[in-house]
């Protein structure tokens, strides 16, 4: 009896814990800027407009000063930064470049002050600036029941249209609208699958494959999780999805020539359809992947006695910067699980850790070639 009032003292305590609030006041204080300037302010949280870069404005306090108060839960990882309404006009450091994000594990009431002498004017310029290499056809407004509609965008590879007779592997990625096109990436930065994957299979290093961009919607954050949501969202890529693609594309339909992939939440519900999934698919990268993050730790459900080792590939990997060093205790725990279970480094588990690397689409890029040459390598075959 003792035992069990001690269990629910300790569910109470952590119920408290997690109601609590903290308030967080952000403050921009930039000068010689004209008066009618409107800052806002984006970042990971909805509040923080889920990275719209103009959603959120400040609120002008005087000449050279805005700032605005937000209420957040207790134990919160936020990152965010700073624009003047869109990605070409966000706050740079005192050299001219473009900062980290800003970065706050939310503990208690506090003020944040920005000092800010220099913007972007829109001509600052970066490694991810071009177009799309290669052919991609869009599925608009895919439709399932219970999710809203998203597009789709298919990257094809080189000589798909003349060689009438050839089928190709598929890699399923999640968070399409950022893979391939700088106009529709979030920050206008992509991931740059196009290119490496052009290059790669010119150069006959990976054999050719399709690559299926899956757009995410504004329940990016439950569809991707472990949820009555996210379970739907799998569903519709296993049952509608995946049989739209085989039956409009020369794929190569079995389990061996399907591959799943995404970053953060993405990198979870890759992981997730993989592991519920092994009859669809035998390979799943998780970039910086969320899997023990705020009330949700799916190692437990790879550690449960029930749950047999798979014939999955498995291609996971981290950052050290920010929220990639909250998210490291869960890859690890996972990687650690995942040997438990028979998964072997460098065979059927492959590890990759680059400690200077952040959460974004500019390191998540420059980590793509390897993934690709580890799953789709020609010496791999």
């Amino acid at each position: 009896m003792q035992k069990f009032l001690i269990f629910l003292l300790l569910l109470f305590n952590i119920s408290i814990l997690s109601q609590q609030t903290a308030e967080i006041r952000f403050r921009v204080i930039s000068k010689n800027l004209p008066n009618s300037t409107n800052i806002f302010i984006s970042g990971n949280d909805e509040k923080l407009g889920s990275w719209n870069s103009g959603l959120i404005p400040l609120e002008q306090t005087s000449d050279s000063t805005w700032e605005r108060l937000f209420k957040f839960k207790v134990g919160s990882v936020l990152e965010f930064k700073f624009t003047k309404g869109s990605w070409k006009t966000e706050a740079l450091d005192e050299y001219g470049n473009i900062p980290q994000n800003h970065a706050l594990d939310v503990e208690n009431d506090t003020t944040l002050s920005f000092f800010i002498s220099e913007w972007n004017n829109g001509q600052t310029e970066t490694d991810f600036s071009g177009q799309i290499t290669g052919k991609v056809n869009y599925l608009k407004k895919v439709e399932f029941e219970g999710l809203e509609p998203r597009d789709v965008i298919v990257w094809m590879p080189p000589g798909y249209e003349e060689n009438n007779e050839k089928h190709y592997p598929v890699l399923y990625m999640h968070d399409g609208q950022n893979l391939f096109d700088p106009e529709t990436a979030f920050m206008e930065i992509d991931w740059q699958m196009d290119e490496a994957a052009d290059s790669l299979i010119s150069n006959k290093i990976i054999e050719p494959l399709l690559i299926v961009g899956v757009y995410n919607t504004q329940n990016r954050s439950d569809e991707y999780s472990p949820s009555f949501t996210g379970e739907l969202y799998m569903k519709f890529i296993v049952d509608k999805l995946k049989p739209m693609i085989d039956s409009i594309y020369r794929t190569k339909r079995g389990r061996n020539f399907t591959a799943v992939g995404g970053s953060s939440m993405g990198g979870l519900i890759s992981f997730m359809l993989a592991w519920n999934y092994p009859n669809i698919f035998s390979k799943a990268a998780c970039f910086s992947p969320a899997f023990m993050y705020h009330n949700f730790d799916y190692t437990t459900v790879v550690k449960n006695p029930t749950q047999n080792k798979n014939s999955i590939k498995f291609y996971i990997d981290n950052g050290g910067v920010g929220l990639e060093k909250t998210l490291r205790p869960g890859i690890e725990l996972m990687v650690s699980e995942l040997k438990n279970k028979g998964y072997k480094l460098n065979e059927d588990l492959f590890v990759v850790i680059d400690s200077s690397a952040q959460h974004n689409e500019e390191a998540w890029a420059k980590r793509v070639p390897n993934m690709l040459k580890l799953f789709f390598g020609i010496k791999n075959k």
